[in-house]
C-alpha cells in the first residue's frame, strides 16, 4: 500500500467517524467540534486529489469562520434542545423514507463508479487550480453561485429567527423613542431645599 493510499484511508475513516458523531453526539458543542474535525479531514482529501485551493478554502472559510461561528452561537444562546426535540418523533417516518432513498442512491453511485485511467493526470495547459476554478465558477456557473449565496443568506436569517427568543420582563432599547425625546422629556429640574437631600 502506498503512502497516498494510507493517508486516503486515514482521512476517509476520520471524516466518516466524525460526520457520524456530529449527529450522534448529545452535546451540541461536541457536535460542532466533530464538524470541525470532519472539515479538516475533507481538506486533507482535497490535498491528496491535488485541489489545494479547495482544501485551503475549506479550512479558512468553513473551519475558521462558519464552524467557529456555530460554536460561538451554540455556546452563547443557551438553546433548550430538549424542548426543540419534543416533536421530533412525528417526523421520524418521513426521515426514515428519505434516509432509505439516500442510501439507495449512494449504493447505486458507488456500484456504478469506475476510475478513468488518466483521471489523476495533470492537464496539458499550465493553468493553476485557482484560475481554472475561477473561470468555471464565474462563467458557466455564475447564476448557480449567486443562488447558493442567496440560499445561505436565507438559512442564516432563518437560524437567527428560530433561535432568537426575547425574554419577558427585560428592558429593551427603542431607538425611535430615544430619538423622539426632546429636552423637556429628558431633563427634569427639581428645586431641592438646602441640607435636606433628594
Amino acid at each position: 500500500m502506498s503512502l497516498a493510499a494510507a493517508f486516503f484511508y486515514l482521512f476517509s475513516a476520520v471524516m466518516l467517524a466524525s460526520a457520524f458523531m456530529v449527529i450522534a453526539a448529545r452535546n451540541p458543542v461536541h457536535s460542532v467540534l466533530f464538524l470541525i474535525l470532519a472539515f479538516v479531514s475533507a481538506s486533507g482529501l482535497f490535498i491528496l486529489m491535488g485541489a489545494e485551493f479547495l482544501a485551503m478554502i475549506l479550512v479558512v472559510v468553513y473551519v475558521g469562520a462558519v464552524a467557529v461561528l456555530f460554536l460561538f452561537v451554540v455556546m452563547m444562546l443557551d438553546v433548550d434542545f430538549a424542548e426543540l426535540k419534543k416533536g421530533m418523533l412525528q417526523y421520524m417516518p418521513l426521515a426514515a423514507i428519505i434516509g432509505i432513498v439516500v442510501a439507495i442512491e449512494l449504493v447505486l453511485v458507488v456500484g456504478g463508479w469506475t476510475a478513468r485511467p488518466g483521471a489523476a493526470a495533470k492537464p496539458a495547459d499550465t493553468v493553476s487550480n485557482t484560475m481554472a476554478l475561477g473561470r468555471v465558477l464565474y462563467t458557466q456557473y455564475a447564476y448557480f453561485f449567486q443562488a447558493a449565496g442567496l440560499i445561505l443568506l436565507t438559512a442564516m436569517i432563518g437560524a437567527i429567527v428560530l433561535t432568537l427568543h426575547h425574554k419577558p420582563g427585560v428592558k429593551r432599547q427603542n431607538i425611535a423613542d430615544q430619538n423622539a425625546r426632546d429636552r423637556n422629556e429628558a431633563v427634569e429640574l427639581k428645586k431641592v431645599p438646602s441640607r435636606t437631600g433628594v
